[in-house]
């Protein structure tokens, strides 16, 4: 009995943790989204911040843009790219569910 306890924790500690890590991500994806529409001065901390932004998105991002038909200058990569975090999220939480 001790055992399934110490399991269905071990499986919320998880959970818990892919959630946090999923809404960070969002939350990266969404500052890199704002900083590539507003015009920022060019200072060290700004360029590391955007290039740390790039390196971090661009992969994720990169998949979306090879599905999504080119629409001129809309990008909606990142609109997509954040639906789908949420549906593996959704998806991740039905999972672990099962343990608790």
């Amino acid at each position: 009995m001790a055992t399934l306890a110490l399991l269905a924790d071990a499986a919320s500690a998880a959970n818990q943790f892919l959630d946090v890590f999923i809404y960070v991500y969002v939350l990266l994806i969404f500052v890199y989204v704002l900083i590539s529409w507003v015009r920022l001065p060019y200072t060290p901390w700004v360029r590391r911040l955007s290039e740390f932004l790039r390196d971090v998105c661009e992969p994720y991002l990169r998949l979306f843009r090879r599905m999504l038909p080119a629409l001129g200058p809309l990008d909606l990569s990142p609109v997509v790219a954040i639906v789908a975090l949420f549906v593996l999220m959704r998806l991740i939480d039905a999972l672990f569910s099962q343990f608790t």
